[in-house]
């Protein structure tokens, strides 16, 4: 019967109540953290090759990518949680929606708004570095798509799974700045594992700034299908199993 109340909760949404002032505030919240997410993570990784010369990554490379990715997330999350929800990430708003706390009208909304704060944190580091290469998600020597696609699906998964655990689900309190704190954690913790091998993106508004500014779209899809698919199967999971129907209230911002 659980499977049914998630279908019963998917909604489409009226124009009326998803494109009103306050949608559109929040969806300016979205593009901002993204802006300031994509413009942390992606310029962590430019200031490394500047400072190396376009070196290989090393392991200390990796681990300062991974920090700034993780600080820029809490940050973004954090500034706009109390406006839209701080998704912050097309993978975490598709897994809102399948788990029923965000329609798809305001979804999409969130979608464009992350995917042009994406889009911008890129050219505006493409000027103020001079013209340098926004580097593009590419796949390691040795990784094939599939190893790649399984990668993002299960990076993605423990990435929405957290945000359901802290800041969707209404049993979680008043978590203050754990939710924003915990959700850059398993961020970085999952970049440390996964970067190595695909640049473990767990957000396909990350490499869509640097595809489009490149226009370099090889593989592109698979950052796409994995967190999508990755975020989709966390939100069914935490709704079906973790989530006390009935319950549900609404965050600041009205989105869940």
């Amino acid at each position: 019967m659980r499977n049914f109340i998630i279908i019963e909760r998917i909604t489409i949404g009226r124009v009326q109540d998803d494109f009103h002032s306050n949608a559109f505030k929040a969806a300016l919240a979205e593009f901002i953290s993204t802006l300031i997410f994509v413009f942390a993570g992606q310029g962590s990784t430019m200031a490394y090759n500047k400072l190396t010369s376009n070196a290989p990554t090393s392991p200390a490379g990796l681990i300062a990518v991974a920090l700034a990715h993780a600080f820029g997330l809490f940050v973004g999350v954090a500034v706009s949680a109390n406006i839209s929800g701080g998704h912050v990430n097309p993978a975490v708003t598709f897994g809102a929606f399948i788990g029923g706390n965000i329609s798809l009208l305001r979804g999409i909304l969130y979608w464009i708004a992350q995917l042009l704060g994406s889009t911008v944190a890129c050219l505006l580091l493409k000027y103020t570095t001079h013209h340098m290469t926004v580097s593009v998600f590419t796949l390691s020597p040795g990784v094939t798509v599939w190893n790649a696609f399984v990668f993002e699906i299960v990076m993605t998964f423990a990435l929405v799974y957290t945000v359901y655990a802290t800041a969707i689900d209404p049993k979680k309190g008043d978590v203050g700045v754990i939710a924003p704190l915990a959700i850059g954690f398993v961020l970085g913790a999952n970049i440390l594992a996964g970067g190595a091998f695909d640049g473990a993106a767990l957000n396909p508004a990350v490499p869509f700034g640097p595809a489009l500014v490149s226009w370099n779209w090889y593989h592109h899809w698979v950052y796409w299908a994995g967190p999508l698919i990755g975020g989709g199967l966390a939100g069914i999971v935490y709704e079906l199993i973790f989530m006390s129907h009935g319950t549900h209230e609404p965050l600041p911002g009205g989105e869940f």
